[in-house]
This record gives structure tokens, C-alpha cells and sequence, in this order.
């Protein structure tokens, strides 16, 4: 902003100039920041004023200057919700005017006009004293001022600095004087920003690890779907694995019309299941439970037994319905309809869904529309559920999920919102800042070390940080990248060191920790893929990467610099294969140092550097392999040599207490 004579721009944390909020998790140091000045160079002070959105009154946090008008605070959310905030700033006259009479004193120039000035500056603040920030003035240093100000206005006969005003001087030049003023708030002539926005929500929407599960094939009869009860059993296994969040595909009611078999064959066999997004049938739609799943009763006490684990579940919330959807029938507006006057179901050639009807967002009864699907977000979380992971919401309108997001969260703050859109960058971008809480990515595409280095560079240092919250999904349902098709065992325990230490939000689909890999040829399409069938596995057989995921899970939750994601560093290596890493706390009290091979086929050897202000204490520091237990110790250059038929990598913990 502009005033008469202060500057204020460039305020952190911001989006699109606080068109957006920034996004923070419970417990943060949210860093604040502005360039703050004025002309003729002043001694100004600066605060930020917040609140959440429940308080009526603002908290005052003051500002320091760092460098070259540079101020920074930092202010800490102690529970979710929207926060505002804005930058204030004014002139501190009296310590402009110390500053200026610290000068003088060491001249032989007459004072007594500035002592005069003083005293006039210190005397017209003096009536703003009910404006100390948070308490009065203490009486005792009330009373010392104003005898200071007495002294000052009737200073010696010539005033120089040669006649005996030391008491008056330094009392006039005391920190006690400055602290006064300092908290004193002019009445006038303060300069204030625009307001900006930061939404605060639950630590689990910045750090956790999803697993995503078919309930249906957590049984052992291929041809008959288990139930929640029975999907209750794998329960144990998964937390124990590490994971704190449990992602359900849609568990409603599967329509029959234009039914898919199996690899999404156009005619379904008679025991075929069916897509779980294909929602809806006679039995309900996106309010009901699949028959073959169980009742509500069986589903909360599957949200029982996973809570008593320590798992939070997550629902998959498609707005799409199968042709036997209720809706098609109670609201055929919500749907688009061919010239013939049938409904139109959803393509994205070459591919076709003929089983799915896709919702019609320029419907005009958008009102009726948008307030059911809301209804559909409030049943679920009235039976508990506070986690959504959303599907294709890039095809729907950025106005709505602004929309339909807000209203929940200013209700429900600690609902959190998952954007499965694998779309162009600006379009999910555009999500991230419209209100989702994380974001699928393009991680699982991204392989080589300057892919990963630039990727990880746009996500933690170009200002998505303050908005864009990635969840590295290994793989999905839709999803088996070729180099975990190609790749083997090395090549699934290399991608999910690099999901789980480079982001602190990320995740696996079921059959990841079996190292599935078996795809349609020349596709990234599971073969027999588990959207179209009953997928029994048998969760001990060889080979298995469970000991490893419980590892690396284990080092996430036991070290905090890898629940954060902007603390990465990348360390400089001498073989394009291996790419280093390094994750530390503010503190610096918990480093973590990363080495991967990027090579699942063989062993690769080279060099990784240290910066040389890591060493503060001694030459050399010592770091334990989490992943093998082994130790070491590192200095500025040290040799690796990793072998992906042995471990990808390194998963160092630094020993800092040397």
C-alpha cells in the first residue's frame, strides 16, 4: 500500500498478491514478512495484527527489521481455521529524535532547541499512554518520564554539551526512554496493508501417509466381494506398515447398466463386481453403502476399529453417477444430453466410461445442484469422516470448489480436501489456491535427478509453497509408470524412499508393498486391474518390501525435519545416478541426509559433498543408516557406493550432539 509518506509492499505469506490464502498446518511458525520505509529515513516500527476468524479483537506481534527495509515476525495457530492478518507501521518520532540528538550531543553545538523539540515530541505521545500495547505504563516509569520531560524543557543557560546536562542527556538517550515510546501507538500517520488470509488446518493435512485399499478385496474368494467386517482384518497389518491414513475408493451402491468387465471389457460376466465409480444404483446413490460392503452399522464399526488403530479414513468423494444413479431420474437437468435426447456418458478418448454419466455444471439449476452435493459432504462427516480425496475435480468449475470448500470449512475447519487432478500445471495450481488441502502431482512421472532436483525446486522455492501442499502417490489404481513395470523390487523400494523423505504428504495403492507390477502392454494400466474385480492377495509372499516401508515410516515419525517440506537441500554428487539430499529443523537439532540410486538395474559409486558450514564443532560428524543400522562417519567428501539389489539408499540420521 501506499500512505502520505510510509511504505508497505510485498507482504509474505501472500497468493496472487492475497487474492488466495497462503495454507499453514496447527503448530506452524508462520514467518511474516514486508518491506517497510519511508522517506528521509526515519526509525519506524512495524506489527502484524491477527486473529482467527472466531475472535473479535487482533493479537499484535511486533516486527523486526533485518536488512535493507526487510522486517520479519512470526506469529504460531493454535488450532485450524481462517486467520486474517495485516501489517501496521508508523514513525517512532522520539527514537527518530534520540537518533538525531545522539549526534548532535557529540558536536559543541547549542541543545537547548533540541531538548525543547524533545520534550514537545515526548509530551504530545504522552496522551496516547491508554494505547500501550497490552498494559498500561508502570506508574514509577510513568512518573520518571514525565520528570525527564520537566528536565528537558528547561535545559542550562547556553545549552552546550561543555554545561553540566549529562543527567538530562542521559536520561533523554536511556533505553528505558526508548522502550517507553516504543510502546506507544501514535494516533495518527500509521500506515496499515490490505488484509490478507492464511487457512490453518490439522498437522495431518501437511504430514501423512495414505494407503489406499480396495475393502472389497481384503477377503479370500475372488468371487465373492469381502465386507467391511471382514476388511477390518487388514487393518492392523496397514497401520503397522506406518501408514495414518486410510483412502477408500467409493464405497456406494455400483450401478448395473452398461456394467464393466473385467479390463474394462464392455460386457461384464455374471459375477464381474464392477468399478466402484460407478456410482449408484437402486439401493441409493452417493448417501448409501454398497450392499456387499455391509450396512452403516458394519462401516462405523470399521471407522471404530481403524481409529483404535490410529488410521483416519478417507472417502472418495465422485461426482459422477451410474445410469441407475437416483438422480437420473429425480434431477435428468443435472445431466448432459445428446441432440436424441439421451444422456451423455463420459469420454476422455481414446478412452470411453460408458458406465458413468458425468454431472452437468452449467445445469440451470446450479443452486439445487451444488447444495446437494454439499449435503452429500455433510452426511459423511456427520458419521465421522474428515478426510475427502476428490476425483477429476479439474472437471469441474474452480467457482465451485471455492464455493462448496469454504462453506465446509468454515463449519468443519478440520476437513481436509485431496485433488486427484492430473492436469496441466495451472489448473492444479488453480485447485491448490481455490481451498484443496494437498495435491496429487507429477512425481510419478518424474525419474531422472535434474527432473526431481527442478520439480522439487518448483514445489519448495517459487512461492507454490505457500499454497500447493504435494502428496507423492507412488501409484494409483490408473496408474503403474514404466519403471516400476521395468524396474523390480529395487525400483519400488527406490520410488518410495524418494515419495517418503522428499515430501512429507505421500502415498501408496495396495499391492505396492507385493511389488505388483504386471500392465496391459505399451500401457500404464494395471493388468486385471483391481477397478473392474475382486483382487485377492496374499500379503506375506515373497517378495515384499513391508520391512522396508515399515523403516522409512518409522524414520518420518520419529524425525521431524522429515514432516516438513521446504527444509530441503540438495547436495552436490559426481554421478548422475545417485542424488543426495539433506532435511533439517530450524533448530537444527534433527538432520536427516538422503542418498538415493536412481539406477533399479545396478550399482552405482560416486561422491557426495557436504557444504562446509554443516561443520561447526569438528571435521567430521557421524550418520546412521535407519534403513540398515550401519554408521559412519562424513566429512566434506564422502564415497557411496549402492547396490539397488541390496538398499536403493541411504536414510541417514545426523549425530548433531558432538
Amino acid at each position: 500500500m501506499t500512505h502520505r509518506h510510509i511504505i508497505i509492499e510485498n507482504v509474505t505469506p501472500s497468493v496472487d498478491k492475497g487474492d488466495y490464502p497462503a495454507k499453514r498446518v496447527v503448530g506452524d511458525l508462520c514467518n511474516i514478512g514486508a518491506h517497510i520505509y519511508r522517506d528521509c529515513d526515519p526509525i519506524l516500527q512495524a506489527v502484524v495484527r491477527w486473529r482467527h476468524k472466531d475472535e473479535r479483537l487482533f493479537h499484535e506481534t511486533p516486527l523486526t527489521e533485518i536488512e535493507n527495509d526487510e522486517w520479519h515476525g512470526a506469529i504460531q495457530f493454535s488450532q485450524s481455521g481462517r486467520y486474517e492478518f495485516k501489517i501496521a507501521a508508523w514513525t517512532n518520532e522520539f527514537a527518530t529524535w534520540q537518533e538525531y540528538f545522539r549526534r548532535k550531543v557529540k558536536t559543541d553545538a547549542d541543545i537547548r532547541s533540541d531538548l525543547l523539540e524533545g520534550a514537545a515530541i515526548a509530551t504530545a505521545l504522552l496522551p496516547s499512554q491508554r494505547s500501550l500495547r497490552g498494559h498500561r505504563a508502570e506508574s514509577k516509569d510513568a512518573l520518571w518520564i514525565m520528570e525527564m520531560i520537566a528536565e528537558m524543557q528547561s535545559p542550562g543557560r547556553s545549552g552546550r554539551a561543555t554545561d553540566d546536562l549529562s543527567d538530562v542527556i542521559e536520561r533523554a538517550l536511556s533505553p528505558t526512554a526508548t522502550h517507553f515510546f516504543s510502546l506507544i501507538h501514535p494516533s495518527s500517520d500509521v500506515a496499515t496493508s490490505a488484509t490478507f488470509t492464511i487457512i490453518v488446518e490439522p498437522l495431518i493435512a501437511g504430514f501423512s501417509a495414505w494407503y489406499e485399499m480396495f475393502p472389497r478385496s481384503a477377503g479370500k474368494d475372488e468371487m465373492r466381494g469381502a465386507t467391511f467386517k471382514e476388511a477390518e482384518s487388514r487393518l492392523p497389518e496397514i497401520r503397522n506398515m506406518g501408514f495414518d491414513v486410510l483412502y477408500l475408493p467409493p464405497i456406494h451402491p455400483i450401478g448395473t447398466t452398461n456394467r464393466k468387465g473385467r479390463n474394462n471389457a464392455l460386457v461384464a460376466a455374471a459375477n464381474d463386481p464392477g468399478s466402484p465409480w460407478q456410482v449408484g444404483s437402486a439401493e441409493g446413490g452417493h448417501t448409501a453403502i454398497e450392499p456387499s460392503l455391509g450396512t452403516f452399522a458394519d462401516f462405523d464399526h470399521f471407522l471404530i476399529m481403524a481409529k483404535a488403530q490410529g488410521l483416519a479414513v478417507a472417502l472418495d468423494f465422485a461426482i459422477q453417477c451410474s445410469p441407475d444413479h437416483p438422480w437420473v431420474k429425480e434431477h435428468p437437468e443435472w445431466f448432459l444430453h445428446r441432440p436424441d435426447g439421451t444422456i451423455k456418458y463420459a469420454e476422455n478418448p481414446p478412452k470411453k466410461y460408458q458406465d458413468i454419466y458425468p454431472i452437468n455444471f452449467d445445469t440451470n439449476d446450479e443452486e439445487g445442484l451444488w447444495d446437494a452435493l454439499y449435503e452429500v459432504l455433510l452426511f459423511w462427516i456427520g458419521r465421522g469422516i474428515l478426510i475427502f480425496r476428490v476425483d477429476n475435480p479439474h472437471t469441474k468449475p474452480s467457482k465451485f470448489w471455492q464455493f462448496i470448500i469454504g462453506k465446509i470449512k468454515q463449519e468443519y475447519p478440520d476437513v481436509i480436501f485431496l485433488a486427484e487432478a492430473f492436469t496441466r500445471p495451472k489448473r492444479m495450481k488453480l485447485l491448490a489456491k481455490v481451498g484443496f488441502s494437498q495435491s496429487y502431482t507429477y512425481f510419478t512421472w518424474r525419474n531422472t535427478k535434474q527432473e526431481l532436483i527442478s520439480y522439487l525446486t518448483e514445489l519448495t522455492q517459487s512461492g507454490m509453497e505457500e499454497y500447493f501442499r504435494p502428496n507423492f502417490f507412488t501409484n494409483t489404481p490408473d496408474i503403474l509408470p514404466p519403471i516400476l513395470q521395468q524396474g523390480g523390487v529395487p525400483a519400488f523400494k527406490m520410488r518410495l524412499l524418494l515419495a517418503a523423505t522428499l515430501s512429507p504428504a505421500y502415498g501408496i495403492y495396495s499391492g505396492y508393498e507385493l511389488c505388483e507390477n504386471e500392465a496391459i502392454p505399451g500401457t500404464e494400466e494395471y493388468l486385471d486391474s483391481e477397478k473392474y474385480r475382486i483382487k485377492v492377495r496374499d500379503g506375506n509372499r515373497k517378495p515384499n518390501i513391508k520391512s522396508f516401508i515399515t523403516l522409512v515410516n518409522k524414520a518420518r515419525q520419529e524425525n521431524p525435519a522429515l514432516q516438513q517440506l521446504t527444509n530441503l537441500t540438495f547436495l552436490e554428487t559426481d554421478n548422475e545416478q545417485i542424488l543426495a539430499y539433506m532435511k533439517k529443523t530450524a533448530d537444527g537439532q534433527n538432520i536427516i541426509i538422503v542418498v538415493v540410486n536412481l539406477d533399479p538395474y545396478k550399482a552405482q559409486s560416486g561422491h557426495v559433498r557436504l557444504p562446509l558450514n554443516f561443520f561447526k564443532k569438528a571435521s567430521a560428524i557421524m550418520v546412521h543408516d535407519l534403513l540398515t543400522g550401519v554408521q559412519y562417519k562424513w566429512s566434506e567428501q564422502n564415497a557411496v557406493y549402492l547396490d539397488p539389489q541390496a538398499e536403493p539408499g541411504h536414510l541417514f540420521w545426523v549425530e548433531t550432539s558432538q
